[in-house]
């Protein structure tokens, strides 16, 4: 049986640019273009943005995402990957909050500016967010803004760039659960400084299932053989928010298996991006 993450460190075609968000050396977005546009000269295509996971931590930084990023362009996006300050290179709270929140309002108007006048231009009216493990969290946090107190750094009743829904790939959901099981060695203790007993106002405005119903559709993908974040996250978390958010559950498929575009599971990915597009339209 091959080994599920190979994906991570798989070969795959470079980003075409980069584009800063930020003044500093983590603040950066990759960028890939469809070849093409699909075979639709001139015409705008979506915007895809990646939020990658790695559990918050340094050590996985978005290059392990850029087969998933391909994949998309290969399907006719305009795909962003937003890096992010990560615990052990200067993140955690709250600066891997901080840049999630500034990246994802910027990005739309970042890529229009970067693809003016290209061959293929992006619509920034089209967007929708994708995140996988931690990073689904972050994506699925930042929907869900305009539920944080008014005088949160990152409320935003009206988001600078609301997208047209969220995917959320094996998301971790859930950070008191997270903790509460130590999920990756302690890793949403080591995102939020402590456990829920320790730093409950952090908690209260990091995890999602505290700010439900998020602002935008969100559809969550999950793999029933996940062994890194458990199926009852993306269950409870649909459970909670109620008809904003439907709940897919892939037999058989793991947790990288969502963004390897050589697995099962990528079909489903792709459905769910454009179907939250075509829900948009």
């Amino acid at each position: 049986m091959s080994d599920p993450r190979e994906v991570l460190t798989r070969a795959a075609p470079p980003p075409r640019l980069a584009v800063a968000y930020g003044d500093l050396p983590e603040q950066l977005v990759d960028v890939w273009l469809p070849a093409g546009n699909s075979g639709k000269a001139g015409r705008a295509a979506p915007l895809v943005v990646v939020v990658h996971g790695g559990f918050w931590r340094a050590e996985y930084d978005r290059k392990h995402a850029r087969p998933q990023c391909a994949g998309l362009a290969a399907a006719g996006y305009v795909v962003a990957a937003v890096e992010y300050r990560r615990v052990g290179a200067g993140g955690g709270w709250p600066a891997t909050f901080d840049d999630v929140a500034t990246a994802l309002d910027a990005v739309p108007a970042l890529m229009a500016e970067a693809t003016a006048g290209g061959p293929i231009p992006v619509d920034a009216a089209r967007v929708v967010h994708v995140g996988h493990s931690a990073g689904a969290h972050l994506a699925v946090w930042a929907a869900s803004r305009h539920r944080l107190p008014a005088g949160s750094r990152w409320a935003a009743p009206t988001p600078a760039a609301r997208p047209a829904g969220v995917v959320s790939l094996a998301g971790v959901l859930d950070l008191h659960a997270a903790a509460g099981l130590d999920l990756d060695n302690g890793a949403a203790r080591a995102l939020l400084g402590g456990g829920p007993a320790d730093q409950p106002d952090r908690y209260a405005v990091a995890d999602p299932m505290r700010l439900v119903p998020p602002g935008v559709p969100v559809v969550l993908l999950h793999g029933t053989a996940d062994r890194q974040v458990p199926p009852e996250f993306s269950r409870r978390y649909a459970a909670a928010t109620g008809p904003s958010a439907t709940v897919r559950e892939l037999p058989g498929v793991e947790h990288f298996g969502l963004i390897d575009p050589e697995s099962s599971a990528w079909p489903a990915v792709l459905d769910a991006v454009a179907g939250l597009l075509r829900r948009a339209a």
